[in-house]
């Protein structure tokens, strides 16, 4: 029996079990939120999102807080389409749901799979036990809201990589109670639907949502096919205990495309590679639970959560592989006074099955590969803010990570057949953060913090084709100024950063039929500015902007001198202007890259800018009933949206992704 038909069992069922969430039942402290008396304040129903909003303010740093109502009028395929306008993160689609995801230059040559940012669905990790994992799993049609934590701000979550984190809250029984229908469809025979439920009945509430989704997608060989479920369910267990548990199923099925030369890119973008009908099939299936202990002065959380996971990757081989991860997690959160503390703990543990077969057009052939590969990932991590005066915080704390990563392997046709050799890697680190809050009048912060990051090598590194590759953690030390805040019609949140990185992991693409190489490289510097401001221009016109600033390089490397880091452009701005109310209203918007990324190391050759232009609009024809439109690149740009990246470039290399094409997706939302 398939993992999909086990979880779509096993999360009906869990709905016989009691639970409580912390998208229902939030809690701030004064403390953290400005104020000086040290109060928990406990907050329910719809205000989960604005508790989450308290919590970013409270954060030395870089973050925001998305809400579902900030793309409802999107169709959404994927996190690029929720996360536009969060500033600082690097979204570019490269074929259906499969997007390059970076932070401050996180994950920056891996060109698939995610590496470098902790994702999270309602506080627990999607990460595998090595730290891979797949963004598909997180579809931002369920969500209610998203955190985005940049770089160390992500403490919170016990994360200590380069990027941070981005959590995806799902509704509750409280907070999207009754019935909710959604439809889209549109260019490339799309077509998406969802519908979830949500009840309260004394001490206990419930909520649960299907989705399907469908599309040919904008190039040959680009369908996709999904079926996803997410629910909950929780009961209060006494006066103070509450617990939740939850259940996700993913059922992913995505043809891959592959990378074009240049040339194709430009005058045929819908051009798609049919070779060994390369595709990237997901089943997992996700449980967790959260208890929550509520103090006179904070709260304690804990739980555990179980991950099943198939995946059949047909690429340069197929990739088959079945993996199990398991993990355990605890935060204590208090606050008296001036002082406010937090303690946290977390780890993964994880087995995965990897085998690998000649790719005979999407079926197995002869077996190439067979290892065992288990994993460990652990972290136990601390805050404390004092508050010397009203309007300023100090900050300290840090994470102590370890962790292991071992590979028996069995069978490695490259090595000549049977073979019985295990190969293991322990890591350790402890990662200091230093930080201050400053509010020199209401609705104004200035902050700035200094820290360390530590990312331990996955499997993906490691395991490369000759057998199991020693690579060295990533390491850097970053320091981040800014401010937020809101005056008038005006919003801004700006931050500037510079990271310096010894061993930061870096791939390159050797050959089409090739996996990507990877390797430490001595000194590189990431730094940058992420700045949004908006400007409400009168009760009917908002103007969203936000641009980035991506100054990644070597550093006196004997091989590359002070060259630039391929995959990012320097410049990114987007913009739109949302014209109306919510009975009717209209946003045209912009993306536009001024001058385009290298695509090597060499850095001999940079592909060109791009302008996109893009339009929604929405409008409530009844009650509780919304239409919706989303169209995309309406002059048809053809253009370089993503690169794998290479040593030396040329024009003729299969290493280019075109943007999206042309586009026009509409829908409905219905609530009763």
């Amino acid at each position: 029996m398939t993992i999909s038909r086990i979880a779509l069992a096993a999360s009906l069922a869990c709905f016989a079990l009691p639970a409580h969430a912390e998208t229902a039942t939030e809690t701030a402290t004064a403390e953290g939120a400005g104020g000086a008396e040290g109060r928990t304040i406990i907050v329910t129903g719809a205000r989960a999102a604005d508790a989450a909003q308290d919590r970013a303010d409270a954060t030395p740093g870089g973050t925001d807080v998305v809400t579902h109502e900030d793309y409802a009028d999107k169709s959404p395929v994927s996190l690029r389409d929720v996360l536009a306008f969060s500033p600082g993160v690097y979204l570019q689609p490269r074929y259906g749901q499969e997007v390059r995801i970076s932070i401050r230059g996180s994950g920056l040559s891996r060109g698939y799979h995610m590496r470098g940012i902790t994702l999270l669905q309602d506080g627990v990790p999607i990460n595998l036990a090595d730290d891979n994992g797949d963004f598909q799993e997180l579809d931002p049609i369920f969500f209610d809201h998203l955190e985005v934590y940049r770089g160390a701000n992500a403490l919170r979550f016990g994360s200590g990589t380069l990027g941070g984190a981005i959590n995806g809250v799902t509704p509750t029984g409280e907070t999207a109670g009754g019935l909710y229908l959604r439809a889209d469809a549109g260019s490339f025979d799309t077509l998406r639907a969802l519908a979830s439920a949500g009840l309260e009945a004394g001490a206990g509430d419930a909520w649960a949502a299907i989705a399907f989704d469908r599309s040919d997608g904008d190039r040959d060989h680009a369908a996709r096919r999904s079926f996803r479920f997410h629910g909950n369910a929780g009961i209060d267990l006494a006066e103070r205990v509450e617990t939740r548990f939850y259940a996700s199923v993913n059922n992913i099925n995505q043809e891959l495309p592959g990378a074009l030369d240049l040339e194709t890119v430009r005058t045929a973008p819908e051009t798609g590679n049919f070779a060994g009908d390369m595709a990237r099939d997901i089943d997992s299936l996700r449980l967790q639970n959260r208890t929550r202990l509520r103090l006179d002065r904070g709260q304690v959380d804990a739980g555990v959560f179980v991950n099943a996971k198939s995946l059949y990757h047909p690429i340069f081989q197929i990739v088959d592989q079945e993996s199990l991860d398991r993990g355990v997690y605890a935060r204590f959160d208090y606050a008296a006074g001036r002082f406010a503390l937090t303690l946290g703990g977390e780890a993964r543990f994880g087995d995965t099955r990897s085998k690998r077969f000649v790719n005979l057009e999407g079926e197995r052939g002869d077996l190439t590969f067979d290892a065992d590969q288990d994993a460990r990932s652990a972290s136990v991590y601390g805050e404390v803010r004092y508050r010397p005066l009203d309007a300023l915080q100090l900050i300290a704390g840090g994470v102590y990570a370890d962790g292991y990563r071992r590979q028996h392997l069995r069978y490695n046709a490259f090595m000549g057949g049977a073979v019985d050799v295990t190969g293991r890697a322990d890591y350790d680190a402890f990662s200091p953060r230093f930080g201050l809050l400053y509010e020199p009048a209401p609705g104004v912060q200035v902050f700035a913090n200094y820290s360390r990051s530590v990312e331990f090598p996955g499997f993906i590194e490691l395991a490369q084709i000759a057998g199991f590759v020693d690579l060295d953690p990533q390491r850097a030390w970053t320091l981040e100024a800014g401010t937020r805040g809101r005056r008038g019609i005006v919003q801004w949140d700006l931050s500037a950063y510079r990271a310096d990185l010894k061993g930061e992991l870096l791939q390159f693409d050797i050959g089409p039929d090739i996996p990507a190489a990877t390797f430490n490289a001595g000194e590189t510097r990431h730094q940058g500015i992420e700045a949004a401001l908006s400007l409400d221009l009168a009760p009917w016109a908002r103007l969203r902007q936000i641009y980035q600033y991506s100054d990644f390089r070597f550093i006196d490397d004997a091989q590359y001198g002070d060259n630039r880091l391929p995959v990012v452009p320097e410049h990114l701005y987007r913009a739109e202007l949302r014209l109306g109310t919510d009975a009717l209203h209209l946003a045209p918007s912009v993306e536009w890259v001024p001058r385009g990324a290298w695509a090597d190391y060499a850095n001999s050759l940079r592909v060109d800018g791009y302008a996109l232009v893009g339009l929604t609009a929405g409008a409530t024809v009844a009650e509780g009933i919304d239409l919706f439109l989303d169209a995309r690149n309406l002059l048809g740009e053809a253009a370089v949206g993503d690169i794998s990246a290479a040593i030396t470039a040329t024009p003729t290399s299969a290493i280019f992704y075109p943007v999206e094409r042309r586009a026009v997706f509409g829908g409905l939302r219905a609530r009763f």
